[in-house]
């Protein structure tokens, strides 16, 4: 019987092998745009994982532990390649796990595609398991994922994958994320051989009326104008935002700085806009930024918002100097929250550069270089372990160029931001569109595969406990991420809060203890795990891991009374 079986078996295998399914056309065509697809398995999209698995292409197919983990591979990847991030899930609650971090790309507009397996079509309506076809008493999957995307469809004949996965991939890298629904008797659908595919364009799915806006010529003029006025009127400041870094258009706008002679910010999301050790860098703007931003936009002629609509984190404590700046021109695809005079929209390189050759060239003007930004004073602390800033000091003074760094949100986060300048040649990546907790070790982990270099992840314990052990990723395929956490045994921003806005008499976010570092040593004791409560010993956790290949952990024990920096918390306590 065993022996039949076996025989079975290899004969089913080779006819499946020389089939061409719409799986196997999906994963040719993501081999144009990636070579690594993110996911977690399950029966309904288990088709397409067979046939990434057959397929010649190079293109690499990751397991996470968790779809919000691995959605956040597939965006952390996207952010610092600048390519297509793509995450696969299967129906029901591995689907519903995908919408937090595709929120995240959405607002951040990050390039990422979802491929989600939905049941077979004919058990649709039909008691089939995980049913989100949006029947009466169901889940509608196209509904649910319109809302976190700027392209969804479900595909509902074989012929129409050509054309659909084409559209969601040119939305996706137009700012995505965009969604595939993919029933699973679509995806296992054989294919004729020679694959001839219908290569209309859909137009359906694109929402919102996401499309690429360009000015028209008086809004140009203006633009263009406004810039001229100000060349020889005063300071012009430049805020740089994300948009900058998702362009791959750093260069540019360094030519625009030069040119104009203007000093660069950069918000709290975009702190590698823009070289940190250029003489014209006058450090960030926002919540977790230097005050002397508001302080320089205030004696400004000109104010220009590149790559940022200036949401609240960006913008706090710059209010009043930007509504009684006399010239703010803003840059970029969506529109700012704040006032502004002219907008110019279109590539962002192209205006950029047409910015900067709207006043005259000084081929030999050369920047004195500014003095470094104070930072925020935040008030002693006298609880145990480390301070933040003493210890992102001591990552900072060992990070070497083409280091990436990706950072959670919370107080860890705000310190990072604040203390941790960005080396040459690396990407800085915290996620402060929906601020999702967790977010960092995932996009790191992306991150790291696709630049194939060392990446820092910096997180709090709270960030751990929630996707933290995404690390068990990494250590399946040797990922070369130096995972730190900041461990105060708390939701310390949230403690934090209790103290300045309310009685402070109780908590609901201190922890019981939790020996992090040693329980990581203890799951993985084949890579190098640290626990660590001084500088000291986190400083030796750091130098005896510089030559590692692979995954390391360090937990650094600190306390979860420090007030970070960050600027409402501070002006808080100072009213």
């Amino acid at each position: 019987m065993n022996r039949t079986r076996s025989i079975l078996g290899t004969a089913s295998e080779t006819a499946v092998k020389s089939r061409i399914t719409v799986a196997d056309r999906i994963v040719d065509l993501l081999a144009e745009r990636t070579d690594h697809v993110f996911g977690v398995g399950g029966a309904n999209i288990e088709d397409l994982y067979d046939a990434l698995q057959r397929s010649a292409a190079p293109i690499t197919g990751i397991v996470a532990k968790h779809e919000f983990g691995a959605a956040t591979m597939a965006d952390g990847y996207a952010r610092t390649t600048n390519r297509l991030g793509v995450v696969a899930a299967t129906s029901g609650g591995g689907a519903l796990n995908l919408v937090a971090a595709l929120g995240e790309s959405f607002d951040s507009r990050v390039p990422v595609l979802a491929l989600i397996g939905q049941p077979p079509r004919a058990l649709e309506g039909r008691g089939a398991f995980q049913d989100t076809s949006g029947g009466v008493g169901r889940i509608d999957a196209e509904r649910l994922f319109g809302s976190v995307s700027r392209f969804c469809v479900k595909v509902t004949r074989a012929e129409d994958v050509t054309a659909a996965l084409a559209e969601a991939m040119r939305v996706a890298m137009d700012g995505g994320p965009a969604v595939l629904l993919l029933p699973k008797d679509i995806q296992a659908h054989a294919l004729p051989d020679p694959v001839v595919l219908d290569g209309r364009r859909l137009d359906v799915g694109l929402a919102r009326g996401d499309v690429e806006a360009y000015d028209q010529p008086e809004a140009y003029d203006e633009a263009l104008a406004l810039v001229r006025s100000a060349a020889s009127s005063g300071l012009t400041v430049i805020i740089a935002g994300p948009e900058v870094a998702r362009a791959d258009v750093r260069a540019e706008l360094i030519v625009m700085a030069r040119a104009l002679r203007a000093v660069v910010t950069v918000t709290p999301d975009a702190k590698d806009a823009f070289p940190n050790d250029h003489p014209l860098f006058a450090g960030i703007a926002g919540s977790m930024g230097h005050p002397r931003v508001a302080e320089l936009i205030g004696d400004a002629a000109l104010c220009v918002l590149v790559g940022t609509p200036m949401p609240v984190l960006a913008r706090a404590g710059l209010e009043a100097a930007l509504a009684n700046c006399p010239r703010v021109l803003h840059m970029g695809t969506d529109p700012a929250f704040v006032q502004t005079h002219a907008r110019l929209r279109g590539p962002l390189g192209s205006r950029l550069r047409e910015v900067a050759s709207a006043v005259p060239s000084d081929s030999e003007f050369e920047p004195a270089r500014l003095n470094l930004p104070p930072a925020l004073k935040v008030p002693p602390s006298s609880g145990p372990g480390v301070r933040y800033r003493d210890a992102v000091e001591a990552i900072n003074a060992r990070l070497t160029p083409g280091t990436d760094v990706v950072v959670d949100a919370g107080n860890t986060g705000a310190a990072a931001v604040h203390h941790l300048p960005v080396p040459a040649d690396s990407r800085f990546v915290i996620a402060l569109g929906m601020g999702g907790m967790g977010y960092a070790f995932g996009a790191g982990i992306g991150s790291a595969l696709g630049r194939r270099r060392r990446t820092f992840v910096i997180a709090g314990d709270g960030a751990y406990f929630m996707h933290g052990h995404e690390v068990h990723t990494a250590v399946e395929h040797h990922v070369p991420v130096t995972f730190v956490i900041f461990n105060n045994n708390a939701h310390a921003m949230c403690v934090t809060r209790e103290q300045l806005y309310y009685s402070g008499d109780y908590t609901y976010n201190r922890f019981g203890p939790a020996r992090i570092g040693a329980a990581v040593a203890a799951m993985f004791p084949h890579i190098p795990a640290y626990s660590t409560d001084t500088r000291a010993s986190f400083e030796a956790a750091l130098d005896e891991t510089r030559s590692a290949t692979g995954p390391v952990f360090i937990e650094i024990l600190c306390d979860p009374d420090e007030i970070p920096p960050f600027a409402p918390f501070l002006k808080e306590l100072s009213a």
